[in-house]
């Protein structure tokens, strides 16, 4: 089984990158100049103005008369060697000195004033000395020999991995701060981005939410769309485009299949119409109504489909007395009686007069055919404007209210009915801006309840 990445947010995830491959050019830019300057020989720091004192560090100790001396350790025999300039002054707080070189006048006179300075540089007057004299070094170091304060001028030879250290953190302190310059950059601006990238695809998106399955040749927007986006709503069109073909096949087929069936149902009647008197008869009889009913709610299926004619004003009153006629002698054949009830003025509503007619033939159909064949089928029409088919049967439970209404649904699978009759109703309740309900009869059966916007009266 395949496992599908989870969404993500593409605003996150791209500032992330682009901080990360920002860091990784300014490391590489930092690689490859310290490369280049070592190649070269060159290095932004050459000298080391800690080395004499580092070297003095570790090669002070004591004499036998507590007086300070140097060992004569490899780094400073090495110092003496590349630094023939070399001059030391180290102090301690007992008073001993130790010094090495030519001292300068003005730093042998310090003595103990800066007993209490821990470190410090100490140049020269600009523009009144000589330039090139390096500036003294001043620092309190701790050695075998106790704490002492060490003074030179002396810079040392830098040594190549110090150079590469040094080198690396004057770098990356140029470069940390542009990278926390461009980061900041990236985070407010690539959603800022992203945005106004995708703002004609939430254009788009918006679109595709209002499509829905009565919605034919519908097609999504490319206009101000990123290119990169274009693909996917092209084959989400080329989806939509091939959905309607399909569909356009299956209503042409529905069509000519229901004409098709037309022809032989009506044979079919005439010839159960010379037959006798019987519970045979009856039967037969109330089969081939439902195949007619079939043939003439598949027809029905397309002509609302195509429905784009204005409504008129339609009298519920008239519709339902037209279908309990229609009905009444089929209802009686089947063991029921059939009861009409509704006011003597006219109730009227917006809409089309025979798909209201057909909506009120199914449902009665539907109490003939699923009832006891025995008690009162009621058709009642209500203000504001409400027709009512009820009958004394076993009703409908509860948890299957909401199903019956899908198409082939049927309550039982032995049911001889196609399950669209009800679906029907529906589909026609909301061409018309009204809906269907199923209730508790009054006398234990179920009662469908379609309750239409009525007419306002100007």
């Amino acid at each position: 089984m395949s496992r599908h990445a989870d969404p993500y947010c593409l605003r996150s995830r791209l500032s992330w990158r682009l901080l990360s491959l920002q860091a990784a050019l300014l490391v590489a830019l930092v690689v490859v100049i310290i490369g280049a300057l070592c190649a070269t020989g060159f290095v932004l720091v050459q000298r080391d103005e800690d080395r004499v004192i580092d070297v003095v560090q570790s090669a002070l100790a004591r004499d036998a008369a507590g007086g300070l001396t140097l060992r004569p350790t490899a780094e400073l025999k090495a110092l003496r060697e590349e630094a023939p300039d070399l001059w030391l002054l180290v102090r301690d707080r007992q008073g001993h000195s130790l010094s090495e070189g030519s001292v300068p006048a003005e730093f042998a006179g310090i003595g103990g004033a800066l007993d209490q300075i821990s470190q410090a540089r100490l140049g020269w007057q600009l523009f009144e000395d000589d330039p090139r004299k390096p500036a003294a070094r001043l620092k309190r170091i701790d050695t075998a020999a106790g704490n002492v304060q060490g003074i030179t001028a002396t810079q040392g030879k830098l040594s190549g991995a110090k150079a590469v250290f040094t080198t690396s953190l004057v770098l990356l302190g140029i470069a940390l701060p542009g990278l926390l310059l461009m980061g900041t950059a990236t985070f407010i601006a690539t959603p800022m981005v992203v945005q106004r990238a995708f703002r004609g695809l939430d254009a788009t998106a918006d679109q595709a939410r209002r499509i829905d399955i009565h919605q034919r040749g519908a097609r999504l927007s490319v206009e101000q769309i990123p290119l990169e986006v274009v693909p996917l709503v092209a084959a989400v069109n080329d989806a939509l485009a091939r959905l309607d073909q399909g569909y356009a096949r299956h209503k042409r087929f529905v069509a000519d299949a229901a004409h098709e069936l037309r022809t032989p149902i009506a044979i079919l009647n005439t010839r159960l119409e010379s037959l006798p008197s019987g519970p045979d008869k009856t039967r037969l009889i109330e089969d081939a109504a439902r195949l007619a009913t079939l043939a003439e709610q598949l027809l029905d299926i397309q002509r609302l489909d195509r429905c784009g004619h204005p409504f008129v004003p339609v009298d519920l009153v008239s519709v339902a007395q037209g279908v309990a006629a229609d009905l009444a002698p089929l209802a009686i054949a089947a063991g029921y009686e059939l009861s009409f009830d509704a006011p003597a003025t006219r109730i009227e509503v917006l809409g089309d007069a025979a798909a209201l007619e057909r909506a009120l033939t199914n449902l009665v159909q539907n109490a003939i055919q699923h009832g006891p064949r025995r008690g009162t089928i009621v058709i009642r029409v209500s203000r504001p404007a409400s027709i009512e088919v009820t009958d004394e049967g076993a009703g409908i439970p509860a948890d299957q209210r909401e199903l019956i209404f899908e198409p082939f649904y049927r309550l039982t699978p032995l049911d001889r009915g196609a399950g669209l009759g009800l679906n029907m109703v529906q589909e026609i309740m909301l061409l018309h801006g009204g809906h269907v309900s199923v209730l508790d009869g009054p006398n234990g059966g179920a009662c469908f309840r379609m309750t239409l916007p009525p007419l306002q009266q100007g």
